[in-house]
């Protein structure tokens, strides 16, 4: 297996706490992750590091779905988090690990996210757009400032 990565940075117009929150809480993960056109069950979620997590997109379209799960290497909050990923299809062999770095800058956080070891089956560029669409689909989750009253 190659060793396939792609690296996305993005300035967000949000704190740092509110970011790793869309991280950390499976409800907001479910709903920013998938790309367009996939939902997301979020089966396990272990927040911590050892944690483990296991989720499963689906396609809207055709119904099928894919799994996948991995476990928290690394957890800084509001600053780092590290995991790893494994396809449930013995298809798409291999163990990713994927960094997401947070930095608070004037306007909000810079987001770097960096996603190693990519089975060599899925094109880089397919799952750098898919990555590009769920880190637009945070972005609308997480810059909104939405009062309660």
């Amino acid at each position: 297996m190659e060793n396939n990565s792609v690296s996305l940075h993005r300035v967000i117009k949000a704190n740092p706490e509110k970011v790793f929150r869309a991280f950390a809480d499976p409800r907001a993960h479910a709903t920013w992750l998938p790309p367009y056109g996939f939902i997301c069950t979020v089966q396990e979620m272990d927040f911590r590091v050892g944690g483990k997590y296991h989720m499963t997109f689906i396609n809207f379209s055709t119904g099928h779905g894919h799994s996948f799960g991995g476990s928290y290497l690394e957890i800084k909050p509001n600053e780092l988090i590290r995991y790893t990923d494994k396809f449930d299809d013995p298809n798409l062999p291999g163990e990713m690990t994927t960094t997401i770095t947070l930095k608070k800058v004037s306007c909000g956080t810079e987001l770097t996210a960096v996603q190693e070891g990519i089975p060599a089956v899925i094109p880089t560029e397919m799952c750098y757009l898919g990555w590009q669409e769920s880190l637009e689909k945070l972005i609308k989750l997480v810059e909104p400032e939405i009062p309660d009253a």
